[in-house]
């Protein structure tokens, strides 16, 4: 058992004031701020195009919701592939991992870390890391929140 002498707890003391000095601050109210605009653009980007989508093909607001999300999941997997994407995850935090945007960039990004390994053990075994635990949580609390409804309304 070492016992710690006075030049050892200095060099201590002296370790975390030099840590505390080049930590980098954290503004929660700023990083706010950004993904909650960041979010809200994604949002509008959906809207319009959900409706361009239904005038241009001249389909219901539900089949071209399907047509948005496809559009929103190919750009974010391609700019993602392309090495845009982190970046812009970088400033916009929570704004652009939050919506299904977050889910296509996870799911590509670990196709591209793991295809070196293969189909097999690469590719199908690693793709799922990241999303893989929202797909367990989304599924099992649509499962009990569709039983309370049934047990709440009655069938």
């Amino acid at each position: 058992m070492k016992i710690l002498g006075l030049g050892d707890v200095m060099e201590k003391k002296k370790y975390e004031e030099i840590v505390s000095r080049h930590k980098p601050t954290e503004t929660r109210a700023q990083n706010s701020f950004i993904a909650f605009v960041t979010g809200g653009i994604v949002g509008v980007i959906g809207q319009l195009l959900t409706e361009f989508y239904a005038s241009f093909f001249d389909i219901a607001t539900k089949d071209a919701t399907t047509f948005m999300l496809v559009t929103l999941i190919f750009v974010a997997s391609l700019f993602t592939a392309l090495g845009f994407f982190d970046k812009w995850v970088t400033f916009c935090k929570c704004g652009l991992i939050i919506p299904i945007t977050g889910f296509a960039h996870s799911m590509t990004s670990a196709g591209i870390e793991y295809r070196k390994e293969g189909p097999i053990f690469g590719l199908g075994s690693n793709i799922f890391k990241l999303a893989g635990s929202v797909i367990l949580y989304g599924v099992v609390s649509a499962w009990f929140f569709g039983l309370l409804r049934l047990i709440i309304m009655g069938g």
